[in-house]
């Protein structure tokens, strides 16, 4: 397990901020043995560099360093409900979990849809956030017109659409005003694709005395995300607008979406590839409910699948916690989401020790992906010039989820008595260790995350 140790203060320009010894180091040539100089918190050199001095030396022998993970789609509850989780406790979470930058989403209380409530978050986290951050503008029929200027706003990591039932004013479900906010702005649009015309037409499924929450994915079918995704679609390959489908739940849309990757980038998260209907409504109830939901065994396999042929852009964990009390309410009156950010990594190594996917492809999903397809600015990969940002992991480690471990406000998780191969033991941020041996070190330092197409953008006042 990897350890530091101080050296004097330095004078040589060969010398290092943090020199990271030992470990295999994932690039984007693949896995090999060397060592990382750090300077200014960015990765300055790469290779056999055991001769050289520096402030701080990490002994990383057995371990593998990983870009750190970019969760790109979290939902931390502040401002206005911050009895389910706060910014603090989120961010805190996420370096536990090798975690080094999120996209935190709109549907919050008041939403995030204008400047002054962008930039209210953007002053909560640079308080109180522990790792780097970026949040979404949520889209309304209200608001197309100021979309084009606030995601060139620094710090916001683009525009999110709900065309399913959601949290407030954020619902664009019909066509014209889908076109309306796809016509305003340039960047990439994240969508969660579910019918919300359906979702009306199936409620009475749900209704009656005691419903079991093994309903969810039958009220919520297969044709209430297919049939948002199509019409997303249509109207993305229309104006000639990029979109990105967020936790993408079937084979049918997998299999439909393999036809229009020009403009349709993916996501999927850990618990659509781990967790599986009836079973996790049998053993979790409510605390499995999702949306869109976890399905049967084969939209399970049909996801791996599309994992395996590269369909598959993104790895979020859509972190949306409630209170333990909310959740255990008779469904359909409980609340959809999950815990998933601090979870994410662990997740996904116990999927790398099976032999499910490589270690070079988890790192492709969680860490180049997001940073290729939102145009993040320094992040994503270890590579010379790029944001010192490391998750160390011990992929021999063998070890059980606990929620005594979980630092969502929340305190659970699915996963807990899961027993995990492979762990994250140290989570660097920017060149500063933050988080080893699951302890936390320093204090929050998070940063805005800089994308490419704001690098330039003055602050908006709308």
């Amino acid at each position: 397990m990897g350890t530091g140790t101080d050296t004097p203060q330095y004078e040589s320009c060969d010398a290092f901020d943090l020199l990271i010894t030992g470990g295999t180091v994932i690039t984007p040539g693949g896995g090999r043995n060397a060592d990382i100089g750090v300077r200014n918190g960015t990765i300055l050199r790469i290779g056999a560099l055991s001769q050289h001095s520096a402030r701080t030396v990490f002994d990383a022998r057995g371990l593998h360093i990983l870009p750190g993970v970019i969760d790109s789609q979290v939902h931390f509850r502040e401002p206005g409900m911050e009895h389910k989780e706060t910014i603090e406790a989120g961010t805190r979470g996420a370096i536990l979990g090798g975690v080094t930058c999120i996209f935190e989403m709109p549907n919050t209380k008041p939403p995030t849809i204008d400047g002054p409530a962008l930039r209210d978050k953007l002053n909560r986290a640079a308080q109180s956030a522990w790792c780097d951050y970026a949040f979404f503008v949520g889209a309304t029929p209200g608001n197309a017109a100021l979309l084009a200027d606030l995601e060139r706003h620094p710090g916001c990591a683009g525009v999110k659409i709900f065309m399913g039932s959601s949290t407030g004013d954020l619902l664009v479900d019909r066509d014209a005003d889908l076109e309306a906010v796809l016509s305003s702005g340039r960047r990439r649009v994240s969508v969660h694709c579910e019918d919300q015309a359906i979702l009306k037409t199936r409620h009475h499924l749900i209704e009656g005395e005691a419903p079991p929450p093994s309903l969810h994915p039958i009220w919520r079918d297969v044709e209430t995300a297919f049939s948002a995704t199509r019409r997303l679609i249509t109207i993305a390959r229309r104006l000639g607008r990029r979109v990105h489908i967020l936790h993408i739940t079937t084979q049918e849309e997998m299999t439909y979406l393999a036809a229009h990757r020009d403009i349709a980038t993916t996501e999927v998260t850990p618990q659509h590839l781990t967790l599986s209907a009836p079973d996790c409504y049998d053993r979790l109830g409510s605390f499995a409910q999702m949306n869109p939901p976890i399905r049967d065994e084969s939209h399970r396999q049909a996801l791996w699948k599309a994992v395996d042929e590269g369909m598959v852009d993104v790895m979020g964990s859509d972190h949306a916690p409630h209170s333990r009390e909310e959740k255990q309410q008779p469904y359909p009156h409980s609340p959809s989401g999950m815990t998933g950010v601090q979870t994410l990594l662990p997740i996904m190594l116990d999927h790398v020790a099976a032999g499910r996917l490589s270690l070079e492809r988890l790192v492709d999903l969680t860490a180049a992906g997001p940073s290729r397809i939102f145009g993040l600015a320094g992040k994503g990969r270890i590579a010379c010039g790029y944001d010192a940002d490391f998750a160390l992991v011990d992929l021999k480690k063998h070890w059980i989820i606990e929620e005594g471990w979980i630092a969502s406000k929340s305190g659970w998780t699915p996963y807990a008595g899961k027993p995990i191969t492979g762990q994250p033991v140290a989570t660097i941020l920017r060149g500063q260790i933050v988080m080893r041996d699951g302890i936390i070190q320093g204090h929050p330092a998070g940063q805005a995350a800089r994308f490419i197409e704001t690098l330039s953008s003055p602050e908006m006042d709308s």
